[in-house]
């Protein structure tokens, strides 16, 4: 058994909670830019001092509508400025937010209701309203809907409009009496799991448990949590991350924008101009392949493809010896110019760095963006540890590795390989289900369900969920995620999925990414509109796949290796259930919607 714990730089005292900060920014530094908010295409200023004077406008609305200290409100948007502003308004109003990804179903969003026995939800469209009536019969606790846009009622007014207008008769002492009574371990918010198997459990998590997290994160980041910074949050805000990630930039007063269309995304970063960038692996994948499929289909696919051998190695250098050659660094001098300089225009090009989280980073492109002058920290962490437990520095990191613990936090190797946490960041229990509480915790030690091992130095490495190991005919123990991880590096690949639980040998399922995919035929003088059901069994593509297969397999025992796989005829989707919002494959009903393809691989 193995532990590392970094020792706590700073404490959240018995009596802070998170409003303090929005009060604080607005008496100290009432003319800072707290926000920018997209406005008919423009970017408009918010200053601390009116995000205060919104937040208690709204607050006042709430307590006026008749919400109680402790009630849950349900918050159901898209990323945007009204999503941060409800937050700090529910809880000034002494309320608990119950975050909905805004992409759930009715019968989702009804379980989180329901369970969390919510007694408001702001949502954001009139769509979101039409699918929340076929419910709300089943939600009796539910008294108030309100609409961030389109008319909620008769006079045609907005969430914000119509609270403000509510609590104007409601003095704003009566805000702060509420505010003041939150200490730091009361409840700050319920956050539902959207695990891969079963229903989400309500993740209850305190004031202290978020700000801890973001003490933490502003001793991790100092170089990007200064204040002037800025940073444009794209992932949804229903995610432990980055909602965490919105309220440090708060916390340490940088400017915070927000975009909810990722099909304007790199329109919205050329105009915003972000400082750093938070996302998920998929995001950086996308945004290399991107790259390399313009590249390739403009003739400079050669050039493109020598620049990234070139990032790649300036960046190992940089992490091993520490010192480039003279002919790595002449060579990382001239492509600098002609592609990475391209590269960093689009993502704004001010980011000094960008922070991943969610899911596992691949080495071999982290080591591109470290090379490209964008460094990737990676860190890992879960809900129930209210985003990161461990964070690689940039003073101090290791690719191929999430880094160390966080300031307070320790993390230990349980004997079978499992993940533990403790510290501040965790939380305490499960929303009415004691059971899974006590499986989950230990002592103060939360059991993760991940696998994965700490280096002398405190590094953390992840190999794959407990849960998801799987066990082959022959008794052999294969962690998927390694596999995955590498084949997901190549852009044709989309989504994957290893199978061969209780079977002779490994397999994958595989699909085809729909971006790459179109310059990929056309660079072959095939039609672009060629369907990957048209692909399944083709040669070349057969070919690129087994590519791709050859360099996971190079990572793993020969006994774990890929020996099947098959092409699927279209991506893993959130609306057949199988991907969870952020993304994860949900194992069980992938294995069931493609029960076929899995037979074929091993019948064949």
């Amino acid at each position: 058994m193995r532990e590392f714990s970094a020792p706590a730089t700073v404490t959240v005292a018995a009596e802070e909670n998170l409003t303090d900060m929005v009060w604080a920014n607005a008496e100290r530094f009432g003319d800072t830019v707290g926000f920018r908010r997209r406005v008919d295409g423009t970017w408009v200023d918010v200053t601390t001092a009116e995000f205060a004077a919104q937040v208690l406008a709204v607050s006042k609305g709430l307590i006026a509508a008749g919400l109680q200290q402790g009630d849950r409100v349900g918050l159901m948007s898209r990323t945007r400025y009204e999503w941060n502003l409800f937050d700090f308004a529910i809880w000034s109003a002494g309320c608990i937010t119950v975050p909905i990804y805004e992409t759930s179903s009715a019968e989702q969003a009804e379980w989180i209701l329901s369970d969390s026995e919510a007694s408001a939800i702001v949502i954001e469209t009139p769509q979101h309203r039409s699918e929340l009536d076929t419910v709300l019969d089943d939600l009796p606790a539910l008294r108030h809907v309100w609409q961030i846009d389109g008319p909620v009622s008769g006079e045609g007014t907005t969430a914000v409009a119509e609270l403000t207008s509510l609590g104007s008769e409601v003095a704003d002492e009566r805000v702060h009496e509420r505010r003041r009574a939150i200490g730091a371990d009361d409840t700050a918010t319920l956050i539902y799991t959207s695990g891969t198997t079963g229903r989400p459990k309500g993740c209850v998590l305190t004031h202290r448990n978020l700000l801890a997290e973001v003490r933490g994160d502003l001793n991790a980041f100092p170089q990007l949590m200064q204040p002037g910074n800025s940073m444009l949050m794209f992932l949804p805000m229903a995610h432990v991350l980055a909602r965490v990630i919105t309220i440090s930039c708060v916390y340490a007063r940088l400017t915070l924008g927000h975009t909810g269309d990722v099909k304007n995304l790199v329109a919205d970063l050329g105009s915003f101009r972000p400082t750093f960038v938070l996302a998920v692996p998929r995001v950086f994948e996308k945004v290399y392949n991107t790259a390399k499929q313009k590249a390739h289909g403009e003739g400079k696919g050669r050039i493109f493809d020598v620049a990234e051998e070139t990032a790649v190695a300036y960046s190992r250098a940089l992490s091993g010896s520490g010192k480039p050659s003279a002919v790595l660094r002449a060579k990382h001098f001239v492509f600098d110019k002609l592609v990475y300089s391209k590269l960093r225009a689009s993502l704004g090009g001010r980011c000094i760095a960008a922070v991943s989280g969610g899911a596992p980073l691949g080495e071999r492109l982290t080591h591109f963006f470290f090379g490209m002058g964008v460094p990737i920290l990676e860190g890992y962490g879960l809900t129930e540890t209210a985003a990161a437990a461990a964070v690689n520095v940039r003073d101090n990191y290791k690719i191929g590795t999430v880094g160390r613990p966080l300031a307070g936090t320790s993390i230990r190797i349980a004997e079978d390989g499992e993940v533990l946490v403790k510290g501040d960041v965790v939380f305490h229990r499960y929303w009415n289900n004691e059971a899974a509480t006590e499986q989950s915790l230990e002592d103060g030690w939360f059991h993760t369900g991940d696998l994965g091992s700490l280096d002398e130095d405190g590094f953390l490495r992840i190999t794959g969920r407990k849960k998801e190991i799987i066990v082959t005919a022959g008794g052999k123990n294969v962690a998927p995620a390694v596999l995955e991880d590498h084949m997901r590096a190549h852009p044709l690949i989309s989504q994957c999925m290893v199978v061969g639980d209780q079977k002779p040998f490994i397999g994958v399922l595989v699909t085809l990414d729909p971006e790459f995919l179109p310059s990929w035929l056309e660079a072959r003088g095939r039609p672009k509109d060629t369907s990957p059901s048209e692909l399944a069994n083709d040669p070349e593509m057969c070919a690129e796949v087994q590519k791709a297969v050859d360099e996971a397999n190079q990572a793993v025992s020969k006994a774990e290796q890929i020996k099947q796989f098959r092409i699927l005829p279209q991506d893993f989707a959130e609306d057949r259930g199988e991907m969870t919002p952020s993304l994860k494959v949900k194992r069980n009903k992938v294995a069931e919607n493609y029960a076929s393809e899995i037979e074929a691989i091993y019948s064949s």
